[in-house]
């Protein structure tokens, strides 16, 4: 059997919707209380989880691609874009600019129709230098007929692995405008399978010359986007993908040699999909445990310095916290540094550990139980 873009009846494709129907309802079950949890937070904690999963979605995007980007300057690109505050000082380049730029236009633009020109954009924005590495490609348009036979490979340049061929270039023009027309109908097809059908049927037409992948993956992001109705993100296809990598080369490779019947790939779509929100709803429970610890903490407000070393212990501050770190993270004096742990201690935010001495450290305390809150007026002394 040739490849499925062979065929006479392509691009009809076809699958087993009650082989997927389980599937698709735990799919959908786990958006709907994922996306449910976040509605309960704040604006400022709905805020960072959505930079981490655009930040995300980027950085592994790319990394798919083998391209890796710096993630600082990734976030802090979105959170400029988006007029967030976490973004931090990192300057990005134009690399990531471009990525982040059509990111952005996939996910926070969602409702708006996709298009030929929309995606010449995307593309344009992904090599602004006309560029992919050292070589000059066609970019802001498909790949001409003299670019050749276009080849979809993973691996490392040297040891590519082929996975398929894409149709020859004469083709693009009609194949992709099949292809929009389909994306943008009202066809009964459920928005999450219609995701991954439109993911494997763009990249099996490999419309451009390089950055097929990440724009395929930009396409579900939007079509996700318009399944959820909403243009905050809250979990990452392309940081499940990435992690399940190797399978989703193999399953796109599957699905060209397999007819136009293409339900084996949408049950490892949906699958993998699954297996993102549920991480994603893992991570969220960091979040939730920080709106917990600020609800009882701000039952009687800490000062800016206390304020600041919390949030660094909440973010992964690695190591312990003795009071010479402290005070160089709250940039004060070691004296200060002690007032401020022995009323945090007193409060039931900080717990000393066992050791003591010269070695004295404190942890901060998480494990509020239902109904418990900081003590305001303080119950613990601690030697320091």
């Amino acid at each position: 059997m040739g490849y499925i873009h062979e065929l006479a009846d392509w691009p009809k494709l076809t699958w087993d919707a009650g082989k997927l129907s389980a599937l698709l309802a735990d799919v959908r079950h786990r958006q709907g209380r994922l996306l449910g949890r976040m509605e309960g937070l704040g604006f400022r904690l709905r805020s960072e989880a959505k930079l981490s999963t655009l930040t995300a979605d980027v950085v592994k995007s790319s990394a798919i691609e083998g391209e890796k980007l710096n993630a600082e300057e990734v976030r802090s690109s979105i959170a400029r874009r988006l007029g967030l505050e976490y973004g931090g000082a990192a300057v990005a380049g134009r690399d990531v600019e471009g990525i982040v730029e059509m990111m952005l236009d996939a996910t926070q633009s969602y409702a708006q129709p996709l298009t030929t020109e929309r995606l010449f954009g995307w593309h344009s924005a992904l090599f602004p230098t006309g560029r992919s590495g050292m070589h000059k490609i066609t970019v802001g348009a498909w790949r001409p007929i003299e670019a050749g036979a276009m080849q979809v490979v993973s691996g490392p340049i040297g040891r590519e692995n082929v996975h398929f061929e894409a149709p020859t270039a004469d083709k693009l023009d009609q194949d992709m405008n099949t292809f929009l027309e389909w994306f943008e109908a009202s066809n009964g097809v459920d928005p999450v399978v219609k995701a991954g059908v439109a993911h494997f049927w763009f990249v099996t037409i490999h419309p451009f010359e390089d950055g097929n992948g990440r724009i395929g993956r930009a396409i579900v992001d939007l079509e996700l986007a318009r399944a959820d109705g909403t243009a905050e993100r809250f979990y990452s296809m392309s940081s499940q993908i990435e992690v399940e990598r190797k399978e989703y080369y193999l399953q796109l490779e599957r699905g060209q040699r397999n007819g136009l019947d293409i339900t084996l790939w949408l049950e490892w779509f949906l699958g993998c999909l699954g297996r993102g929100i549920t991480k994603a709803d893992e991570a969220l429970s960091g979040v939730l445990q920080k709106a917990r610890l600020w609800e009882k903490v701000n039952q009687q407000p800490v000062n800016e310095r206390q304020r600041k070393v919390i949030n660094r212990l909440l973010d992964g501050f690695e190591g312990k916290l003795t009071s010479s770190k402290y005070a160089k993270l709250a940039k004060c004096s070691e004296d200060t540094a002690l007032r401020d742990i022995r009323t945090l201690v007193e409060r039931g935010v900080l717990i000393k550990n066992e050791a003591g001495g010269r070695s004295t450290s404190y942890t901060l305390k998480l494990d509020f139980a239902d109904g418990e809150q900081a003590d305001p007026k303080g119950s613990g002394s601690v030697e320091v």
